[in-house]
């Protein structure tokens, strides 16, 4: 018997169809070996060497591994293919204690059972380059991340964390804010005419009655720019001059374009696309896409190739011929060149592991996102294997006569539509008249419009991405991760259009970065520790002295900094009209993690704080109104341990009862509001019931017996049970059920 070990219990499931009895597959459920929380776990006089330790959660897997990993003949390690999995297996090789002799590393870039064969009659061994810069990165962060934080903790606010590459993304977010705060809006005036064939002579039908706009395009016979029209007086001074005006076509060019299909997906091509085509934020896109390729519908998501293998160029050649017919073919492949540096990771452009596996007949598989993603990767790829579209572009240009103005028409129609039969891109026909030279036309009427310029709009997932992408910061694994941890961290919050906005504590701790620590925030120096663990993955240097000339400087320079740095330099107090309610003197406003609040300005003596109108984080009044009602509701509720009253605070869960005699008595008790009632008895205390919350990062679903059980989901509890591991599906953010644990793939 041969043992396969993969990543994921989805993964493994899949790869069982395709295998025979004599191999046994089982799951790490992700990395089984970490550094330590509780510790920087990095000797640093010892060439940083790193301390592993199998956490808690992972040691029945392990045990279960290494029992497997004993009866077999051979352990064969099949985690993804990017650096990532390679540390996994070489975790898994370490953690289990297996002899070289016994292990296979086998990679794979889709999971089909070609695939899969391929790969099983061609293992190879472990590659060490990889695994030690996946170690690099994994040191680098711990190194940044448990020398920073506490230096922000004690500089500027508890809770705080600063990391190699989110302070960059955060940089970035900050920067942009303060464009849009800066940025002065200038106003400017546009002037169209709508005019139309003329129709004084013969009769008038429709069909040519045909009106169409033109916009000011010259002045002089020189080009005039979007700003040159600064205000309504200069614009009505146009309207004079143009009030005896004859329209007349001075100049008509028609000519045929062609519109050349986009790229296959890679990573960031993917996360852009379904932020802005389908809504997705990068986290989603990369969770829904992981789900695909480990049901064995897509290559591998994690890449910045465009490459495309030669048998699914074949397949999607047989498929459009089938399909669609020989002219939405091409005679020859067409092949996709990356101006990536730093490709690498994967071998392939993100595509359908089949050409004929169509969206429509996989629908009723998959739950509504899974499938939105999927069609969409399908038409992208299939795409770029059609002809161009054709597009009949027409420019008619036109004189004001006895003016000095021309105003310029400008339309476009498709003639074949190419590529876009599969991937609809949206662009809009505008249709012609059928005019010549030198013909007059009807003016209907002049449209002045006034526009005001407008400030450049935060970064959506989309947009971010794009920007790391650009300066060469991060590869396509950290890319959603990254989003993911500064939100998680308040660093930032969505708008109302989903859009990135940073907190007021980014504003403070990306200054003090800037001013203070520029290497951990500058683009280039980021980019450059990029490309050093990408040549630590070619095997051109070693991994130990990337590490010490980053750190050395960094060490020395945070050290200077604790001594020479005050916290009220780096967050300056405001003044406020408030007056503390227990003590009487002058509150001040601050920012901490959360956002600004006032504080007793005889702190230490009085230790008062409060939100700003009323919000313990920042000022939320609809959370403030809640409050309200929930006090009123409970006035007069007594502790029924020291007879002392109740009051409503708020906590990590949400809002609760606590005893006014603290710290005499520290009596709490949670609330229980029956709209919030889920009907599901908590699996892991067996007596509360899960009920509805809030948090500051949204509703989630908690047992009411908080805080003596601490159990909670962030998806809706069904009352039903995973049939794979027992524990409560929850429904998805966007339709469909999942399974609540961790690791889980389990979904419908």
């Amino acid at each position: 018997m041969n043992l396969v070990i993969v990543e994921s219990p989805t993964k493994a499931k899949t790869i069982t169809k395709f295998l025979g009895k004599e191999y046994k597959i089982e799951s790490s459920f992700g990395h089984i070996r970490d550094l330590p929380k509780s510790k920087m776990g990095i000797d640093i006089e010892n060439n940083f060497e790193p301390e592993y330790i199998i956490p808690d959660k992972c040691l029945k897997t392990v045990a279960k591994l290494k029992s497997g990993a004993a009866k077999a003949d051979k352990v064969i390690l099949a985690p993804d293919e990017d650096r990532e999995g390679e540390a996994i297996a070489w975790h898994l090789a370490k953690a289990l204690d297996l002899p070289k002799s016994k292990i296979e590393r086998i990679a794979f870039h889709e999971i089909t059972k070609d695939a899969i064969q391929n790969a099983l009659a061609n293992p190879r061994k472990i590659d060490m380059k990889m695994v030690d810069a996946q170690q690099a990165r994994r040191i680098l962060d711990r190194l940044v991340g448990y020398e920073m934080s506490p230096f922000l903790w004690k500089k500027v606010a508890r809770g705080l964390s600063a990391g190699r590459v989110q302070s960059v993304a955060v940089r970035l977010v900050v920067e942009r804010e303060r464009e849009i705060q800066t940025f002065d809006s200038k106003e400017y005036w546009g002037i169209a005419a709508l005019l139309r064939k003329n129709v004084s002579l013969g009769f008038k039908t429709q069909a040519n009655i045909f009106e169409f706009e033109a916009q000011l395009n010259k002045i002089n016979n020189k080009t005039i720019s979007k700003l040159e029209i600064k205000n309504k007086e200069q614009a009505d001074k146009i309207l004079s001059d143009l009030k005896n005006a004859e329209y007349v076509i001075s100049d008509i060019v028609k000519k045929q374009t062609k519109k050349n299909p986009p790229k296959p997906f890679t990573t960031s091509t993917l996360q852009q696309t379904a932020n802005r085509w389908l809504g997705f934020s990068a986290k989603q896109t990369m969770m829904l896409a992981q789900r695909l390729y480990e049901n064995g519908l897509i290559t591998y998501m994690r890449t910045d190739s465009l490459n495309l293998s030669n048998k699914f160029l074949r397949e999607a050649k047989e498929f459009l011929i089938k399909n669609l017919g020989q002219n939405y073919s091409l005679a020859e492949p067409r092949e996709f060149k990356t101006k990536s540096k730093g490709a690498q990771e994967a071998h392939e452009a993100i595509r359908p592991t089949e050409a004929a596996n169509d969206p429509e007949a996989l629908k009723s598989k998959l739950d509504n996102n899974q499938y939105r993603l999927y069609k969409l990767i399908w038409q992208r790829s299939l795409a770029g294997q059609m002809p161009e579209a054709i597009v009949d572009a027409t420019v008619i240009d036109i004189d004001a006569n006895n003016t000095k103005y021309q105003f310029r028409a400008t339309g476009q129609i498709l003639k074949f539509d190419g590529y876009l039969k599969i991937y609809p891109e949206k662009s809009k026909e505008i249709e012609m008249p059928d005019v010549e030279k030198d013909e007059q036309l009807d003016l209907i009427k002049l449209n002045p419009e006034q526009h005001f310029t407008k400030p450049p709009a935060r970064y959506s997932d989309a947009g971010l991405v794009k920007e790391l992408e650009k300066y060469g910061i991060g590869r396509p694994s950290t890319y959603a991760p990254t989003i993911s941890t500064i939100e998680a961290r308040n660093y930032v919050n969505r708008d109302e259009n989903k859009k990135l906005a940073p907190t007021d504590i980014a504003f403070v701790v990306i200054d003090l970065l800037v001013a203070h620590f520029p290497h951990i925030v500058d683009y280039e120096f980021t980019a450059k520790l990029e490309n050093n663990l990408d040549d630590i993955a070619r095997g051109k240097v070693q991994w130990q002295p990337v590490i010490n000339d980053f750190y050395q400087p960094f060490h020395e320079n945070l050290t200077n900094k604790y001594n020479k740095l005050n916290k009220k330099d780096i967050m300056p107090e405001e003044k406020s009209k408030e007056v503390c309610d227990k003590c009487g003197a002058n509150m001040i406003i601050k920012i901490g993690r959360y956002g600004k609040f006032l504080a007793c300005g005889a702190f230490p003596d009085c230790k008062n704080i409060k939100g700003l109108n009323g919000n313990k984080n920042s000022g939320g009044k609809e959370k403030s109104e809640d409050i309200k009602k929930l006090e009123e509701k409970y006035n007069g509720e007594k502790c029924e341990k020291c007879g002392a009253d109740m009051a409503i605070k708020s906590g990590k869960f949400g809002p609760f009862l606590a005893c006014t005699a603290y710290p005499n008595c520290k009596n709490i008790k949670n609330i229980k509001e029956n709209n919030n009632s889920t009907g599901v008895k908590c699996p892991v205390c067996g007596q509360g019931e899960i009920v509805q919350k809030r948090s500051k990062r949204g509703i989630f679903y908690a047992c009411d017996q908080y805080p003596d059980c601490k159990t909670a989901f962030w998806g809706k509890p069904t009352g039903e049970k995973c049939p794979d591991c027992e524990a409560l599906l929850v429904e998805g953010k966007e339709g469909g059920v999942k399974c609540s644990a961790k690791g889980c793939g389990y979904a419908k």
